[in-house]
């Protein structure tokens, strides 16, 4: 199998769905002749012209509402906002349009749309190109909400994005784009070459959404992560010498709750690591459901590692991100509770 970056990856997704239908669009600001301000759209436009993969003007609202317009005619946008920090102005559209068609049709329309948005930090971004918001669409009714940690369920988790009828937020880990990040930023970052997840099936290739994937086995203690905060897990667990098994959740809307009971069942203790703000969330929903569903397996708390309740700071930016040592310490700490 040919091994490719995340961006790679993605783009090769969108190439194999273009190739194979017609109606599939791609769109967004300078997506077109530049290739997308991380490149993820390079060469679609000069393979599928300008019909098919084109610029708009700086505004995600009508990026968003078009292509909910497009979806109701039979096509299928996956559209680019340039970063997930500039999804607000196109919030609304997301919310009470997108989420909202099948319900509102009683079924007779679909909004098949994907919204590409690079998301999180690491990247020295400051406050307004770091920002996690998938909370934000995990509680909106007929939305689904995918992250991939890795090139492979990249490319697998952004067809069958493609393919399924209903509106997907698709975020991707900017700071795994040319590589596995684990929090240490002093150290020079492996490349996906080097990565056996760097290997991706060529031609067409579909992960199920809903679907996690257990990346570490252990029996001591279950961590729950997605994206970036997947490696710092496998970095921390590997650190402190714990027998942690790490679940990679892959898409938070629909959850694979299946798995994760069924790991914290057999371990009684769990942690939950995301890099967006504390208060609301994701973390917080994922510990109600471990609570409730696993009650009486519990040795311990459920604890959270996430970012702090304060914008994404620049110059203290790794003060901030949920690095080896904070997960660590949770690990170390729900062990001894």
């Amino acid at each position: 199998m040919p091994r490719m970056t995340l961006i790679e990856a993605i783009r090769d997704a969108m190439d194999v769905s273009m190739g194979q239908n017609d109606n599939v669009v791609v769109f967004g600001e300078d997506v077109g002749y530049f290739g997308g301000v991380f490149r993820c759209t390079q060469g679609l436009q000069q393979k599928y012209g300008r019909t098919r993969c084109f610029d708009t003007p700086i505004s995600e609202l009508g990026i968003v509402g078009a292509a909910i317009g497009m979806a109701a005619y039979g096509l299928r946008p996956c559209v680019e906002v340039q970063f997930a920090d500039y999804v607000y102005p196109a919030f609304d559209q997301i919310v009470s349009e997108a989420a909202r068609i099948r319900y509102r049709s009683n079924g007779e329309f679909t909004c098949p749309i994907v919204i590409r948005m690079p998301t999180g930090g690491g990247i020295f971004g400051g406050q307004t190109h770091s920002q996690s918001p998938e909370a934000l669409f995990t509680h909106v009714s007929g939305l689904k909400v995918v992250v991939p940690s890795n090139p492979q369920d990249a490319k697998g988790l952004l067809i069958a994005s493609i393919e399924d009828p209903d509106p997907v937020i698709f975020l991707e880990p900017k700071r795994l784009y040319n590589g596995p990040f684990d929090g240490h930023h002093d150290r020079p970052v492996t490349p996906w070459s080097k990565h056996s997840l760097g290997e991706v099936p060529e031609g067409h290739f579909a992960v199920p959404l809903g679907k996690a994937s257990i990346r570490r086995q252990g029996s001591s203690l279950t961590v729950l992560a997605y994206g970036t905060m997947v490696y710092v897990a496998e970095a921390a667990a590997e650190e402190t010498g714990i027998d942690a098994e790490i679940i990679d959740l892959r898409t938070l809307l629909p959850l694979d709750l299946e798995a994760i009971v069924a790991s914290v069942t057999r371990t009684g203790r769990c942690v939950i690591v995301h890099e967006a703000t504390l208060t609301s969330g994701f973390g917080a929903e994922l510990a109600a459901l471990v609570q409730q569903h696993c009650f009486y397996h519990l040795e311990a708390p459920v604890a959270r590692v996430t970012g702090w309740d304060t914008p994404y700071p620049h110059a203290q930016e790794w003060d901030y991100f949920p690095g080896p040592a904070r997960v660590g310490q949770a690990l170390i700490e729900t062990m001894e509770a």
